[in-house]
Parts: structure tokens; C-alpha cells; sequence
């Protein structure tokens, strides 16, 4: 899969499903799926095992496509591109032209 506009410890805003609107950091990234704190939370029955001797119902949040969520660069959305900033690959705002990182 070609490289990922968004990487772990970003902060995107949803823009598409339940929760848009909603804003949190980016927990992992995997297969085109984002996980976001806080957001797209599902309840989920664990059986009782060693590490969870009581067992219940637990909340976590759920992947959502990275199609779904939108970089935050200084408080606004904006899309992400690449250009070489020499021989280093940097990301950039769209919106304003400014490198990410």
C-alpha cells in the first residue's frame, strides 16, 4: 500500500459517520483503518480469562477508514501532500504550504 497521509500520534478530525465532528489523536494506523481516542467506541463482552478474571462488557474504541478523517494543522482541516525538501520526503498542509514534519 502506497505511503499514509496520516501517522500515529496525529490529530484528525472525523468528517464522515457518527462521531463527525469530533476530534482526538490517532492511535494506530493499519490496512487503510485509523483508530482515534475516544471516538467510534463499541461495547464488546470479554469472557473471563487469566488477565481479566471478572470478565464483562468493555468499551474500545473501533477502526474507521482513513477516508473518514481529516489532518488538523493549527486548529484547521486541511488536506496532505508530499515534496522533497531536499533528499528527505516531507508531508505538508495543503491549505497553507507549511511542512508537517
Amino acid at each position: 500500500m502506497a505511503t499514509s497521509k496520516i501517522k500515529k500520534g496525529d490529530t484528525v478530525k472525523v468528517i464522515a459517520g457518527k462521531d463527525k465532528g469530533k476530534q482526538g489523536k490517532v492511535l494506530s494506523v493499519k490496512n487503510g483503518k485509523v483508530i482515534v481516542e475516544g471516538i467510534n467506541n463499541a461495547t464488546k463482552h470479554v469472557k473471563p480469562s487469566q488477565a481479566n478474571p471478572n470478565g464483562g462488557i468493555v468499551t474500545e474504541e473501533a477502526p474507521i477508514d482513513i477516508s473518514n478523517v481529516m489532518y488538523v494543522f493549527k486548529g484547521e482541516t486541511t488536506r496532505v501532500g508530499f515534496k522533497m525538501d531536499g533528499d528527505k520526503k516531507v508531508r505538508i498542509a495543503k491549505s497553507t504550504g507549511d511542512i508537517i514534519d
